[in-house]
């Protein structure tokens, strides 16, 4: 897919902020691919957005951290597996020791808080109580604030994929929630696929904005193009309601940064 300019891309983080939006999660893919995207971080805070930053963690450095860490609210990590051998049955080997690694730089900037999310499939979801110790045990060393999701991967994809080797049930994954001990030492949230419905909307690179609703992503426009955005998503189904709650599960402390515009 092709990826909107410099000039654009700050632009689209400027109407975001004009529209009166208060928090911006840069995601993919994995967005530190972007060689930008520093600036976009930055230039985010510096407008008065909460800044998240989603990463696969294979990118992520202490290079990275140490200059841009400030102007980062959140970074989401991405759990498959409580080892190698269960992340590598839905991520690239090497993927678990990459995690590991993001979270022991993330541990040099406690102002950063950390969202870790596990996508249960079947190939996984033996692993679940291990993967709750493994975080559990990390957040009560970490001096980090961290939030744990699990959520019901929802049948959708940009690439053809055989969902009957992954898919859960409902049934299935409620099941799993009922009996996992949550341990006080760390917040816990499921989410099941009704939640994750129409909850959100995304920017792609090409600068297009998307509803990611049923099987599919629902295209709304070119975002920069759009003068009514909350006609415009509303009219596609973006359930604002639904949206809202499920944003207050996070908040940051206010934190005020300091540095120049890029």
């Amino acid at each position: 897919m092709e990826q909107v300019r410099k000039r654009e891309a700050f632009r689209i983080v400027e109407k975001v902020r004009q529209h009166g939006i208060r928090r911006i999660v840069f995601t993919g893919g994995d967005p530190l691919h972007r060689r930008d995207i520093g600036r976009l971080v930055r230039f985010a805070k510096l407008l008065g957005l909460e800044v998240a930053l989603s990463t696969t963690g294979d990118k992520l450095t202490r290079r990275f951290l140490n200059k841009y860490g400030r102007f980062i609210d959140l970074v989401s990590i991405p759990l498959d597996g409580s080892n190698e051998e269960t992340s590598s049955l839905t991520k690239e080997k090497g993927h678990f020791e990459a995690v590991a690694r993001s979270l022991r730089l993330l541990e040099d900037h406690p102002e950063i808080d950390v969202k870790v999310c596990t996508p249960l499939t079947k190939l996984n979801a033996h692993d679940l109580g291990n993967m709750l110790r493994l975080v559990t045990a990390w957040a009560k060393a970490a001096p980090n604030r961290v939030f744990y999701n699990v959520f019901n991967i929802y049948p959708r994809a940009m690439r053809d994929v055989d969902w009957e080797t992954y898919l859960l049930t409902e049934e299935e994954f409620e099941a799993l929630r009922v009996r996992t001990e949550v341990n006080p030492g760390v917040k816990v949230n499921f989410l099941d696929r009704g939640t994750l419905d129409a909850l959100y909307v995304l920017i792609f690179p090409d600068g297009n904005l998307y509803l990611p609703t049923g099987p599919g992503y629902l295209l709304v426009g070119r975002f920069l193009e759009i003068d009514d955005i909350d006609a415009a998503v509303t009219a596609v189904g973006f359930d604002a309601e639904k949206h809202m709650l499920h944003s207050k599960g996070w908040s940051k402390r206010d934190v005020n940064p300091e540095g120049d515009e890029p």
